[in-house]
């Protein structure tokens, strides 16, 4: 038998010391294998280190010990007394309706914010598997309809606002997501286009991908700004920002379409045969064997493509179209804010992270979904 002194006294704070120890030990490995190996590694470990913990102390100073949060009215001498040493996050809630809504009517701009908050529930829906049914076409297309009606109006207790007046993080969301929604199934076709054994297509679709991935995304927006209308019959005009649109749907198109090709290149000959063993259609395999299968290979550079996509919505200003970087340079053309530059672009800067951090975030859960499957 055992006796009462066999057993061990009080097990759950010695299980707790054991573990804190087997943590500690595992984290002083990992600094002597990774930073302190040798002799130049802790050398320049310890630099390194030096240079941060300076860095960080210094942006800590800067953006809150000695910041500015609120000053009263326009006057902004105290932040002018502190320049350099602090930052003046006062110029953000003065300007933060214009940076978000830029001329869109002052007394309406709710509207664009909602607009803004049924965009970003849209995507999170999308990205919930259990949302995934046929459904969701059809929220996806009444929710864009509620969107329209909101920035345009022109329903009764809506007064309509023109496209001139739209600006700022409604449009960047807008150009964004269309661009992506219509870009993907584009990219798909094209690459599908490109494996076709019908030289026709396959050709056309050469000859698309490497039009549009051979100029600047900026010489594709000043045509669809200026030399587009040339074309047209007199009388005919089409939206700025609709043939701004059209534009990053074919600039996306193009580059998706190289992505989704490396997928199906990856995709393994065998798929193919079994697909055909079973007496699929075209269509069916592709969509049903292939299609899944490649995506699942391209996710992170599709992701990186995203991400491309949605900072360089910011190129809409060589056309005079406000989106959110746009409003904010503008929101510092003030006499009185414009030497808070830095600031304003900070607040941008966090908005573009917390979006294209979003899709990172997503697509390595994707990632491993799709690995453990």
């Amino acid at each position: 038998m055992t006796s009462v002194t066999d057993a061990p006294e009080n097990p759950l704070p010695f299980g707790r010391s054991r573990h804190r120890g087997t943590t500690g030990n595992r984290v002083i490995r990992w600094l002597r294998v990774n930073l302190f190996s040798s002799i130049p590694s802790t050398i320049i470990s310890l630099l390194l280190i030096l240079v941060l913990g300076k860095a960080c102390v210094s942006l800590v100073q800067w953006g809150f010990w000695n910041a500015i949060w609120s000053v009263p009215g326009n006057d902004t001498n105290a932040c002018r007394a502190i320049r350099g040493l602090g930052a003046c996050w006062a110029v953000i809630p003065e300007k933060v309706r214009f940076i978000l809504f830029g001329t869109y009517p002052f007394n309406q701009q709710w509207r664009p914010a909602l607009a803004t908050l049924v965009f970003i529930a849209l995507f999170f829906l999308s990205s919930r598997r259990s949302f995934w049914r046929k459904e969701l076409v059809l929220v996806w297309a009444a929710a864009l309809v509620v969107i329209g009606l909101l920035m345009w109006g022109g329903i009764p207790g809506l007064t309509f606002v023109s496209q001139d007046r739209w600006g700022g993080l409604p449009v960047t969301l807008i150009l964004a997501t269309f661009g992506l929604a219509f870009g993907f199934p584009l990219g798909i076709l094209v690459a599908l286009g490109r494996r076709s054994k019908l030289p026709a297509i396959r050709s056309l679709c050469v000859l698309y991908v490497e039009l549009i991935r051979g100029v600047p995304l900026i010489s594709l927006l000043f045509m669809a700004s200026v030399m587009f209308p040339l074309f047209l019959p007199d009388g005919v005009n089409i939206d700025k920002l609709l043939r701004a649109q059209i534009a990053f749907v074919l600039y996306a198109g193009a580059y998706l379409a190289e992505v989704i090709r490396g997928g199906l290149q990856a995709v393994p000959r065998g798929q193919h045969e079994a697909a055909d063993a079973l007496g699929l259609s075209y269509w069916q395999k592709n969509g049903l064997i292939i299609l899944p299968q490649a995506i699942r290979h391209v996710i992170p550079p599709l992701v990186n493509t995203f991400i491309a996509f949605f900072k360089d919505t910011s190129l809409v200003l060589i056309i005079g179209i406000f989106d959110l970087l746009t409003t904010a340079k503008t929101a510092i053309i003030d006499p009185a804010w414009q030497s808070f530059s830095v600031e304003v672009y900070v607040f941008v800067g966090l908005i573009y992270f917390a979006f294209c951090f979003a899709m990172s975030r997503y697509s390595r859960g994707l990632e491993a979904k799709a690995g453990s499957t």
